[in-house]
């Protein structure tokens, strides 16, 4: 056996083969077997050549072939047209460093021993020693750890082979899917007698058992866990919940990745005292303003038996249906100019939206995601008649066409009304405001035709045309007037659904005149906080006078659809004043910055109608809005009765936020004829060490009762997160518990 000493200097040597450079403080060759033995501070580096770049006539003829749908010619290059200058440009895919390391060049395989760590494009490997095929990159490592570099998870194990490019096996080891500092106890992990990590990042573990601080909580024969950050197909984290009307609930939601555009995620709960409740979310995205999301769940309540007496007299709930479900949707699409919105909402019954309020599918959960991903909710889990909608929209300059389709759900199985809700089948409304040639005139009009269906009671065709044409009324270089002079036409062609019967002519007309004109003017001036004050205050005080008229119009012989089909007359003067406080702060940089402070207005009217002599004031309406501090904002607005000296409805409305993301918002509403009076806050704070507190309460002092009460308590960290969560209603208590493991069940979370 021959050898020669490459180095025996205390510096660093290297040494090359066509795809590797080897560097270490000390370096032999052996020619039989071919081997480089290299010791301390070993280097071992893959270098893989990269394509030459391209001319920018070449990209050019490359994009332009692409485009017709033609097959680019290879040539060979001239002589002339190879740049000798140029050098191969390489990059390292994989490094290897080791306190010692065997090089075998003719089995391309390396042994490596002493703080071996392998770094590739994707992945870090840390082990005390192990060998390593350098062609296919498969090898065995002893006491190692993998720690993958786009989610960070985390992997260890006695034994782990590396069976591919990024599979592995691994012997006695565990996993975990966030990254861990050096030295530190997982604080959570899945430990099993064998796993192994496919292309596509999944785990599969054998006796996997699931460990909280290295103690086993949790044992099964087979799991699959996903172990990327990407959107994949697999279980999410389960959702166990307890409610006195329910009993325990369990939910262990599937999500189905189905393309990188659509996905699915199914809803297996199952409520120990009514039965199995599955649902579904399907969700897609063509393009940032192309997407679509449909919910649905489905429970055959046993419950809703008449024979759980106990339950319908403990709740009050009055749903005679064991059929129960909730199918909601909405999707938003622009096409040719014309943009298009669907919201679907169907529900079974009149309780389940409020019974069914919280959890991953309940109101509340699924609320917040539409909002988040449409900008655009639902109704009032309150309400019966659910609306379901299709609208389109196309606007031009100074124009606009909607059409719209409305379909009701009556979700009140109870209510017994003779006539059912009306539907628009469809309606089309055209407006817009045009210049009349080059004079101060302008002509505005408003039209909508509308096809009311019921299937009991009146319905038919409605024609509502609404032409105006206004002009600036030159009174004064200080006064802002304007008039505008209308006509209205409301045309119908009636027709009975059902067993409804008219008595009236199928054909009924209204028409009248309108006018309106408006005088004010705008005070302005500016406060300087001290002459060498950075910040300016604007007040603005606008002051107006508004006067309409109307004249009666003979309205009985019309059907009632809506709030167009009966229009009170008018002979009124509307006064009032609004006050606008901004702030204005030099920041040095050649700009101000802007911010309003506070809002006050106040307005009322006086009738000239004959019939309102005895108490011609409207009530006084005032409302004050104030941005005292950054994330602060108060609002209140009150109606006061000037006759019998009272307030008959006020609103008060504040709200807190700051950088941390703590928030609270307090509101109170009162209503003396509709006796209204309820308080409702919602808060989320966080405190110390990862915990947070949040809460809601809705309270109706007119009904002397809390209508809704939620807590919740959250600890989150960068590996985990469990919430807290209780509901109380005078008709049921609920808790839910959440538990959340770093990158597995993200695709909840994911906003299209």
């Amino acid at each position: 056996m021959l050898c020669c000493c490459i180095t025996c200097q205390a510096f660093a040597k290297k040494a090359s083969t066509e795809k590797w450079d080897i560097s270490a403080d000390k370096l032999v060759r052996y020619e039989t077997p071919r081997r480089i033995i290299a010791e301390g501070n070993v280097i071992l580096t893959k270098r893989e050549k990269l394509p030459p770049q391209r001319s920018e006539a070449e990209i050019r003829a490359a994009a332009w072939s692409e485009l017709l749908e033609e097959k680019l010619e290879e040539k060979a290059p001239a002589a002339d047209d190879v740049d000798r200058s140029s050098t191969p440009q390489y990059q390292s895919t994989m490094t290897v460093q080791a306190d010692w390391l065997a090089y075998d060049i003719s089995e391309q395989t390396i042994t490596v021993k002493g703080n071996v760590q392998i770094t590739t494009l994707d992945d870090q490997l840390f082990a005390k020693e192990g060998t390593l095929n350098l062609v296919d990159e498969t090898g065995s490592f002893s006491e190692a750890t993998i720690i993958h570099k786009g989610n960070a998870f985390h992997l260890e194990g006695k034994i782990i082979e590396k069976t591919g490019l990024d599979t592995y096996r691994i012997s006695k080891g565990w996993v975990i899917t966030c990254k861990l500092d050096e030295n530190e106890a997982p604080p959570w992990s899945f430990s099993s007698s064998e796993t192994k990590i496919r292309q596509g990042g999944y785990a599969i573990l054998k006796h996997a058992k699931f460990n909280i601080r290295n103690v086993p909580v949790f044992y099964t024969p087979y799991l699959l866990v996903p172990v990327k950050s990407e959107r994949q197909t697999g279980f999410i984290v389960p959702e166990i919940s307890s409610s006195h009307n329910s009993g325990f609930g369990f939910n262990l939601p599937f999500f189905l990745n189905i393309s990188d555009s659509t996905d699915a995620t199914f809803y297996p709960e199952y409520l120990q005292y009514r039965g199995f409740r599955p649902g579904l979310e399907f969700r897609y995205v063509a393009s940032a303003i192309n997407k679509g999301m449909l919910t649905a769940n489905y429970l055959n309540d046993k419950l809703s038996d008449p024979s759980e007496t106990d339950y319908f007299n403990d709740t009050g709930y009055t749903h005679d249906n064991s059929s129960r479900y909730w199918l909601r949707g909405k999707a938003d699409h622009t096409i040719a100019s014309w943009q298009s919105r669907l919201d679907v909402d169907i529900v079974s019954d009149q309780d389940y939206l409020t019974e069914f309020d919280s959890g991953i599918t309940g109101f509340d959960k699924t609320q917040s995601r539409y909002v988040e991903t449409f900008g655009r909710g639902f109704q009032n889990q309150s309400d019966t008649l659910r609306e379901n909608t299709f609208k389109t929209l196309r606007s031009w300059e100074g124009m606009s066409l909607q059409m719209d389709l409305l379909a009701i759900n009556e979700a009140d199985t109870n209510a017994g009304n003779a006539d059912t809700p009306l539907w628009k089948l469809p309606s089309i409304d055209f407006s817009g405001v045009v210049p009349i040639n080059e004079t101060i005139f302008s002509l505005d009009w408003d039209t909508n035709y509308v096809n009311y269906w019921r299937e009991d009671g009146i319905g038919g065709h409605r024609i509502d045309l609404q032409p105006t044409v206004s002009a600036p009324i030159p009174l004064g270089p200080y006064l802002e007037s304007r008039a505008e002079v209308g006509l209205r036409d409301t045309i119908y062609l009636v027709q009975p659904y059902g067993n409804a019967e008219w008595d009236k002519d199928d054909i009924q007309n209204r028409l009248f005149p309108e006018f309106e004109i408006e005088v004010a003017t705008t005070l302005e001036r500016d406060y300087f906080l001290n002459s060498e004050s950075e910040r300016t205050v604007s007040h603005q005080l606008r002051p107006y006078v508004i006067y309409g008229y109307l004249p009666e119009v003979g309205q009985s012989n019309l059907p009632q659809f809506d709030d167009i089909d009966f229009i009170d007359s008018k002979h009124l003067i509307t006064y009032g004043m609004d006050n606008y406080l901004t702030t204005f702060t030099d920041n040095k940089g050649g700009y101000e910055n802007e911010n309003n402070y506070a809002e006050l207005k106040v307005e009322q009217s006086f009738d000239l109608r004959s019939e309102a002599s005895d108490q011609p004031f409207s009530e006084l309406f005032t409302e004050l809005k104030w941005w005292p501090l950054s994330g602060t904002a108060l609002s209140y607005k009150t109606f006061y009765d000037v006759y019998d000296n009272e307030f008959t409805r006020h609103t008060f409305e504040s709200q807190y936020n700051n950088s941390r993301g703590d928030y609270l918002t307090l509101d109170y509403s009162f209503n003396q004829d509709e006796n209204i009076e309820q308080l409702n806050a919602y808060f989320l704070a966080h405190l110390v060490n990862g915990w947070s507190a949040g809460g809601s309460i809705e309270h109706s002092f007119s009904q002397d009762e809390t209508v809704e009460a939620k807590g919740s308590l959250i600890y989150q960290t960068a590996c985990w997160s469990i919430k807290f969560e209780t509901r109380h209603t005078p008709d049921d208590t609920s808790y839910l518990v959440v538990f959340s493991l770093a990158n597995i069940g993200s695709p909840l979370g994911i906003n299209f």
